[in-house]
């Protein structure tokens, strides 16, 4: 259970209710603190005063007073307007994460929304519904209007919700009422409350976050498995060496592949082999490289972290003020700034594997090792193909490492001139960290297929067991055989956290 008190959320709770169906609830100490701002908004609402939100139209528009008769109908109209967006449905987790995250800024009592009004927003996200929202839509300023649109359309029993297994379209209102749930009715400024915020771009960037979390210590292990594979040493990787450079992401690397690699039977057969002076970079330099990116992956981490502390609304109901100001809180330039970065480490962890999955399919280069890794070359093409479907999501990656965030495209007839494209950003993330997944799994392949040819040599007891939980799903290559059911194995493997799981099974090894 998470439960919303207005206070900040932490990446892990995001990710239980998005992805895993935690249910949320809302403190009563949350409904205290939004009353104030509420009460105020109704006596600007009674007093007719001029405020942007309550008795003026928007964006650009907001300088059109809008009589007091039509100030509910305002609130409705911005909703269904601005539920605009167009494309796929988004992933069900991204959705109940914004959902979750707009709450959690209402709970904090500076949109002068009715508590009631959360406690509709997270029955809806309890009940299991979820709304259909279209990928394209958001600039990633003036918040994420079109997706949060969308899910506020459905709590007005208008727009639609996800079918959760043919995933077509069904009428919001003939969901609701199926699951015991009546439409909401919204007043002055409870519109433009519900749509204003980064919480679509949050949430996505979120749970790409904690994603790449888990992904960079599995590059470490496959990492691991290569450098054995390889017959490259461990010693560049020695912590007197990899201090001399006080870089927390590379002394957490290099700390584990040193535990990795630790009682190798594989790495000690050659310690007084003279078959190379150096290994090649992208054995000998990945602490460098995923250290890097562990360190970028940790700025990014601190940015979703202050937005989940963050209140991200405009206009904002200062109680102590007593005034509603117009602010640029709803801006994501700093998410946008950050999804960018951490599509760029996805790209370049990713090189560095291919370049690593190529260089064991290369018998000039692999010490030993059969061509493409496979018995009877000649006869069988082995894992050669494998390399050229790493090869073309690097190509894809470095693409999607363009960044967006400069990408600035002014709206709203030129009231809204800079925008931060961070929705769009965040999404190309997520695509990112999948395929660095996907590059990640190709390499794991080939690294424990390297490692079976090297018999009767033995990997050490941590790669062996990493070694032997993939090959409960990817046997080894006898002869050629159709491998795109073994790479999604492979994948799946590391998305489900199984090699983490059976790797702390077998070795005393604490990865970071």
């Amino acid at each position: 259970m998470v439960t919303l008190d207005g206070s900040p959320l932490s990446i892990a709770e995001v990710v239980a209710v998005a992805r895993s169906g935690a249910r949320v609830a809302v403190s009563g100490a949350a409904h205290q603190r939004m009353r104030p701002a509420r009460e105020l908004v109704e006596r600007i609402d009674a007093a007719a005063d001029v405020v942007y939100g309550v008795t003026t139209g928007f964006g650009a528009l907001a300088d059109r007073a809008i009589a007091p008769g039509d100030r509910a109908l305002l609130q409705t109209a911005v909703v269904r307007s601005h539920a605009a967006g167009m494309g796929p449905a988004l992933p069900a987790e991204v959705v109940r994460g914004m959902m979750l995250l707009r709450a959690r800024t209402l709970c904090a009592g500076y949109s002068g929304v009715r508590p009631a009004l959360v406690d509709a927003l997270v029955a809806l996200l309890n009940s299991g519904l979820v709304p259909w929202v279209p990928a394209h839509g958001s600039l990633g300023a003036s918040g994420d209007l079109a997706p949060l649109a969308h899910c506020a359309a459905v709590l007005l029993g208008e727009g639609w919700v996800v079918d959760v297994d043919s995933g077509a379209r069904v009428e919001a209102s003939a969901a609701l009422q199926d699951a015991g749930l009546t439409p909401v009715e919204i007043g002055p400024k409870e519109g433009l409350a519900l749509i204003n915020g980064t919480d679509a771009m949050c949430a996505a960037l979120c749970l790409a976050v904690h994603d790449l979390s888990s992904l960079l210590v599995a590059a470490d292990c496959v990492c691991a498995m290569s450098v054995e594979a390889l017959l490259g040493t461990a010693r560049a990787f020695a912590a007197d060496i990899v201090a001399l450079r006080p870089s927390a992401g590379q002394q957490a690397s290099a700390a584990n592949l040193r535990a990795l690699l630790e009682s190798s039977p594989m790495v000690q057969s050659h310690l007084a082999s003279h078959h190379a002076v150096q290994d090649a970079y992208s054995l000998r330099c990945a602490p460098q490289v995923h250290g890097a990116a562990r360190d970028v992956l940790g700025f990014a981490r601190s940015v979703v972290e202050r937005e989940l502390a963050s209140v991200v609304d405009n206009p904002l109901v200062m109680v102590d003020r007593g005034e509603v100001v117009s602010s640029g809180n709803f801006h994501g330039q700093a998410l946008a700034y950050a999804a960018d970065m951490c599509a760029s480490l996805c790209a370049d962890v990713a090189a560095i594997s291919e370049r690593r999955v190529d260089r064991l399919l290369d018998p000039s280069r692999s010490r030993g090792l059969p061509a493409f890794l496979v018995r009877e070359p000649g006869v069988n093409s082995g894992l050669m193909i494998a390399q050229y479907t790493a090869a073309a999501m690097v190509v894809s990656l470095r693409a999607a490492a363009t960044p967006i965030a400069v990408q600035s495209m002014p709206v709203s007839a030129g009231q809204e001139d800079h925008v931060s494209m961070g929705w769009t950003a965040a999404l190309r993330t997520r695509a990112s960290v999948e395929d660095l997944r996907r590059v990640l799994a190709v390499e794991a392949v080939c690294a424990a297929q390297a490692l079976d040819l090297r018999a009767p040599l033995k990997p050490g007891p941590a790669t062996g067991a990493l070694v032997a939980s993939l090959r409960e799903h990817v046997a080894p290559l006898d002869a050629d055989r159709v491998l795109a059911g073994d790479l999604l194995a492979a994948c799946s493997w590391l998305e489900s956290g199984e090699w983490h799981a059976a790797l702390s099974a077998a070795v005393p090894v604490t990865l970071s």
